[in-house]
């Protein structure tokens, strides 16, 4: 893979997936530079959410290159991939919270696991990380007795934890009403500017896109249809661009 000037973060060549006869990558080219934050849109089964898997080695791609801030990831063992993986915050798209502890418990994890802090340094910290996401008054409540979109809070407060130079989000809005989808596309994007880092982020929603990212990427049959700003994707004549905006009430 070749060095490029301007450094990026995350970089993919000629990534591809399939499973069984179902091709879900092909080809995929993407270049994510140094504090930005792209979006990825297109239909369901199109490899969006395969595509962060690949990235932080939960799946291995069948041909292709993924280099994460330079080095490349793909032949890696499991202990130098674990500490690229320290360096990347990552959101599951329904949470993930563990059930069996509390909010600031949840945040207080990956410290517990990855870092030196003392017992008062992580709950610190994670206080902290709470506060941030308006979570710090919830902090001894159990997962199950927070709404969907408190819980999405607190992924973001827990991908966050480790101060990653990457953040990785599928579907942070997804199963949200307008409302808190709003607040949560408001929130990534407060948090962007206030973190710097580098953010790709799997979404159906249009809306919160264009509101948080950078630059939008669609997906179709597991190749980049499009790539650029919110305009430049309105003005698009791809037929298949022009449904999915229709779809979506953009068109």
């Amino acid at each position: 893979m070749q060095q490029d000037n301007n450094p990026s973060d995350i970089v993919t060549e000629n990534l591809a997936k399939s499973f069984g006869t179902q091709k879900v990558l092909s080809g995929f080219n993407l270049k994510v530079a140094r504090g930005d934050t792209v979006a990825v849109l297109g239909r369901s089964g199109t490899g969006k959410s395969v595509l962060l898997k690949l990235l932080i080695g939960l799946q291995r791609p069948d041909a292709g290159c993924i280099q994460i801030q330079g080095q490349e990831i793909t032949t890696l063992d499991a202990k130098p991939l674990n500490e690229i993986r320290k360096k990347v915050g990552f959101l599951f798209q329904q949470g993930a919270l563990y059930d069996s502890l509390t909010v600031e418990e949840n945040v207080e994890f990956p410290l517990r696991r990855h870092t030196t802090l003392s017992a008062e340094e992580q709950k610190n910290r994670a206080r902290e990380l709470l506060r941030s996401v308006g979570m710090d008054r919830d902090a001894e409540k159990m997962p199950s007795q927070i709404s969907g979109g408190m819980q999405k809070r607190v992924g973001i407060a827990r991908a966050l934890a480790l101060d990653p130079a990457i953040v990785l989000l599928d579907e942070p809005t997804a199963g949200l009403d307008p409302i808190t989808a709003a607040e949560i596309g408001e929130l990534i994007s407060h948090l962007q500017q206030k973190h710097k880092t580098t953010s790709l982020v799997v979404t159906h929603d249009l809306l919160g896109a264009k509101r948080f990212s950078n630059r939008l990427l669609m997906l179709d049959q597991g190749k980049v249809l499009f790539e650029g700003g919110f305009a430049d994707l309105q003005h698009s004549k791809d037929p298949f661009v022009i449904r999915y905006l229709k779809d979506a009430g953009e068109g």
